[in-house]
C-alpha cells in the first residue's frame, strides 16, 4: 500500500474521532460531570496527534499538542472547568477540524487562526497568553540516534507508579515509517521518562542496511496515568515492534530535561531521505482488556471504496431486472411450468431480494455524522448573527442512502443558517415575546411511507407573509394584484433571487439559498415544503427516497398505461360504491372512507392520459400515506402486478415531471413510470401540459 493510500486511510480514521471528540465535547457543555468524557475527548485528540506526528503534518500536531495539554491539565483537575473554558473547547475543536481538512486538501491555513483558537484556551484555562509549545517532527527513521547517549527527557511529575517499557521495532517500522523519537517523546508526556538505547545489534557502516531496524531502547516511566493509557502511545506502532510493558517497585530517579526530540545526526542523512516519503498506517487496537483481564472479541469490519459498491448495486439492479424478465417470458409462453422449474423461479425471486437487501444495507449510513456536523453550523451562525442558539437533534440513527447524506450538506447548511439568521429572533424581543433568550433548532430524521422525512424546525417569530409578499411585489416576482394563499406565499421564498434581508451580511442577502435548496433535494428525487405559524416558528421538511436503487412496486393500469406506485407508501386499496363520491368546490373530489373524507385523484386526469374520466375508468382505488400523514385515494383502471422495480432516474435526461418520481424496466422491457402519491397531491402538478402516452412495446 502506498503512503498516500495510508494517509487516507488516516484521514478516515480522522473524521470517526472527530465525531467522538464532537460528542464529548457537546456533553462537556451541557454539563457532563462524568471524567470519562474528558477523557474521550482527550484520546480523539491525541490520536489525531499521533497520527499527524507519522506523516509530519506540523500544524496539526502542534494544535493538537496544545489541546491535548489543556485537556490532560482537566483531567488532572490542575485547571477548574468552566462555561469559558468549555466554550474554548468548542473553538478548538472546530480549528481542530478545520486543520485535518486542510491537511487532507493540501491547502494552507491561516496561522492566526491557531494562534486565536490556542489564546481562547489559555485565557479560559488561566494561563498565560503564550505561544504553543512547538512539538518538533523529524522525518520518520530508525536510523541511529546518538548512539552514546541515553536520552532523558522531560520531567512532569515526581510522584505516581512505575513501569518498564522495552521497545525493539522490527524491520516492518521502517517501511511503516514509525520514529522511535515520536513514540519516546509521547511517553515523556506522562510522566518522569528516562531511556536507556540498546545499539549492540549496529553493524559496521560497511553492513549497514537502511531497511532493516537495528536499535532498541528501555524507559523506565514514573506517572500518575494508567496502564492502558500508556499502550495507548503504541497504538499505530505495536504491530510492527516488540513491546514489553511492566510495572515495577524500583524508584525512578529525578532526571534533568532535554529537548523534547533529539535531531538524527548527520550520518543519516542519506537513510532520511530514501524513507521520508514512507508514512504508517493507523492500526486499531484489536480488543480492549477489562478489569478482569478477560479480552473481548472486535467487530469486524474492511473498508471498501464506494466505487465498488456502486458497481455491485448496478448488477443487482440488473439482475432484478433479467429475473422479471425470465419470469415474464416463461408466463407468456404458454408452456406449462414443472413444479421444480417454479420453485427455481421463487428461489432465484428470493435470493434476489436477499442480495439486493444486503447491497442497500452496505450503503445506508446513519445521518449522524452529518447531523453532528450541524452543530458547528449553528454555533458560527448565532456567532455570526450575534444571537444564542443551540440545535437539537433526533433520529440521528436513521438510515439514508450514502450518496444522499453526502449530497445533503450543502442545502442543510443553507437551511441552518437561514433559520438563525431570518427565523430566530433578537434576545431582546424572545424576551418580550415570553420565551427564553436561546433560540432552539430542532433538526429530525424519521422513514415513511418508503421515504425519508428530514424536518429543520426553529422556535422564532414564523414567516411575515405581508412583508414576503411585498418583497416579491418589489422585485417583480408576482403581480401586485396576486391573490394568494399563506402556503403560496410561504413557497415565494424559494423563488430563485427572493431574499427579505435589508443588507448583505456573511449569512444572506445576496438571493442566494433557498432556491439553491429546493433545486438541489429536487436532484436528490425529493421536494422541500415549508409550513409557518406567526409567532411559533418555521419548519421545513425535506422527504427522500429511502433508497436511489430498488423499491417494491405495484404495478397498475391507467388509459392503457402501467405505471407503479411504492408498496410502501400503499395502505389499502378497494372498490368504492358511487355513492362514496362526493363532489366539493371547483370540480375536486373527495371519497368516503369509512366516515372519513379523502381527497380523490383520477390518476390518468391528473396525468394528463384523459381529459374526463370515462364511467368504466377509476373503478378501483389505491389508497396510499402521504408524507404529512395525510392520506390520499388515488384512482386507477386495474392492478397488474406487485414486484421489485429497478428505479431509472429522470431528473438527469428528462427533467422533473410533477407526480413522477422516476421510471423503471418491466419484464416485458417496456418502460414504465413511478408515480410520486405526494407531489400528485400537489395543484401544481396538474398545471402543465400533458404527458404523451408512452407507446406500449
Amino acid at each position: 500500500m502506498s503512503s498516500i493510500d495510508l494517509k487516507d486511510v488516516f484521514f478516515v480514521e480522522c473524521e470517526d474521532l472527530l465525531v467522538a471528540m464532537d460528542e464529548g465535547l457537546r456533553e462537556l457543555e451541557a454539563g457532563s460531570t462524568d471524567p470519562e468524557t474528558v477523557n474521550a475527548v482527550f484520546r480523539a485528540v491525541h490520536s489525531i496527534k499521533g497520527g499527524a506526528g507519522a506523516f509530519a503534518l506540523a500544524d496539526l500536531v502542534n494544535f493538537a499538542h496544545k489541546f491535548e495539554t489543556v485537556l490532560d491539565d482537566v483531567r488532572a483537575s490542575r485547571i477548574e472547568t468552566n462555561p469559558t473554558l468549555f466554550g474554548a473547547f468548542l473553538v478548538a475543536g472546530d480549528h481542530l477540524a478545520d486543520l485535518v481538512a486542510a491537511a487532507r486538501d493540501g491547502v494552507q491555513t491561516d496561522p492566526s487562526a491557531s494562534e486565536k483558537a490556542i489564546a481562547a484556551l489559555n485565557m479560559a484555562g488561566g494561563q498565560d497568553d503564550a505561544p504553543a509549545d512547538s512539538v518538533e517532527i523529524s522525518a520518520p527513521v530508525f536510523a541511529p540516534l546518538a548512539l552514546d547517549l541515553d536520552l532523558p527527557l522531560p520531567v512532569t511529575g515526581p510522584e505516581g507508579r512505575n513501569f518498564r517499557i522495552a521497545l525493539k521495532p522490527k524491520d516492518s517500522a521502517i517501511n511503516a515509517g514509525h520514529d522511535a523519537a515520536l513514540l519516546l517523546q509521547q511517553l515523556a508526556e506522562l510522566g518522569t521518562l528516562s531511556t536507556t538505547i540498546d545499539a549492540s545489534a549496529l553493524p559496521d557502516a560497511t553492513a549497514f542496511d537502511p531497511n532493516k531496524s537495528y536499535l532498541g531502547w528501555t524507559a523506565d516511566l514514573l506517572t500518575e496515568h494508567s496502564l492502558a493509557e500508556i499502550e495507548e502511545v503504541f497504538d499505530f506502532a505495536k504491530d510492527d515492534c516488540e513491546l514489553d510493558i511492566s510495572e515495577i517497585e524500583a524508584p525512578v530517579p529525578d532526571l534533568p530535561p532535554l529537548p523534547d526530540l533529539v535531531e538524527p545526526q548527520d550520518t543519516a542523512e542519506n537513510v532520511i531521505a530514501e524513507v521520508s516519503e514512507l508514512a504508517p498506517q493507523p492500526v486499531k487496537a484489536e480488543a480492549a482488556k477489562s478489569k478482569s483481564g478477560s479480552t473481548a472479541a472486535p467487530r469486524q469490519t474492511i473498508r471498501v471504496d464506494i466505487e465498488r459498491v456502486d458497481r455491485l448495486v448496478d448488477v443487482v439492479g440488473e439482475l432484478v431486472i433479467h429475473q422479471a424478465m425470465l419470469s415474464e417470458a416463461i408466463e407468456q409462453s404458454g408452456l406449462r411450468i414443472e413444479a421444480e422449474v417454479e420453485r427455481g423461479l421463487d428461489q432465484l425471486r428470493q435470493l434476489s431480494r436477499q442480495i439486493q437487501e444486503s447491497v442497500m444495507s452496505i450503503r445506508a449510513q446513519p445521518v449522524k455524522p452529518l447531523f453532528d456536523r450541524m452543530h458547528r453550523i449553528v454555533r458560527e451562525a448565532s456567532a455570526a448573527a450575534n444571537k444564542t442558539a443551540r440545535l437539537i437533534t433526533e433520529g440521528e440513527m436513521t438510515e439514508v442512502d450514502k450518496t444522499i447524506i453526502e449530497r445533503l450538506a450543502d442545502p442543510l447548511t443553507h437551511m441552518i443558517r437561514n433559520a438563525v439568521d431570518h427565523g430566530l429572533e433578537k434576545m431582546e424581543k424572545r424576551l418580550e415575546s415570553g420565551k427564553s433568550e436561546e433560540g432552539v433548532v430542532t433538526l429530525s430524521a424519521a422513514h415513511r411511507s418508503g421515504r425519508v422525512l428530514i424536518t429543520l424546525s426553529d422556535d422564532g417569530g414564523g414567516i411575515d407573509r405581508d412583508r414576503v409578499k411585498q418583497v416579491a411585489i418589489s422585485k417583480g416576482l408576482i403581480p401586485a394584484s396576486a391573490d394568494l394563499t399563506p402556503s403560496e406565499i410561504d413557497n415565494l421564498l424559494f423563488l430563485p433571487g427572493f431574499s427579505t434581508a435589508s443588507e448583505v451580511s456573511n449569512l444572506s442577502g445576496r438571493g442566494v439559498g433557498m432556491d439553491v435548496v429546493k433545486s438541489e433535494i429536487a436532484g436528490l428525487g425529493g421536494r422541500v415544503s415549508i409550513a409557518s405559524v406567526r409567532g411559533e416558528g418555521t419548519t421545513l421538511t425535506i422527504s427522500l427516497p429511502l433508497t436511489l436503487a430498488v423499491l417494491d412496486g405495484m404495478v397498475v393500469e391507467v388509459s392503457g398505461q402501467l405505471l407503479v406506485l411504492p408498496v410502501s407508501s400503499i395502505i389499502e386499496t378497494l372498490r368504492p360504491e358511487a355513492e362514496a363520491k362526493h363532489s366539493i368546490g371547483t370540480g375536486d373530489t373527495v371519497l368516503d372512507v369509512r366516515g372519513t373524507f379523502v381527497p380523490l385523484i383520477d390518476v390518468g386526469t391528473r396525468l394528463g392520459f384523459r381529459e374526463v374520466t370515462a364511467s368504466d375508468c377509476g373503478s378501483i382505488v389505491v389508497l396510499v400515506e402521504r408524507d404529512d400523514d395525510d392520506c390520499l385515494a388515488l384512482m386507477v383502471d386495474g392492478i397488474r402486478d406487485q414486484r421489485q422495480v429497478v428505479i431509472k432516474g429522470l431528473e438527469g435526461n428528462y427533467g422533473h415531471i410533477p407526480g413522477i418520481a422516476a421510471a423503471t424496466v418491466l419484464g416485458d422491457g417496456s418502460v414504465a413510470l413511478i408515480l410520486d402519491p405526494s407531489d400528485l397531491a400537489n395543484p401544481s402538478s396538474s398545471q402543465r401540459s400533458a404527458l404523451q402516452p408512452v407507446a406500449a412495446e
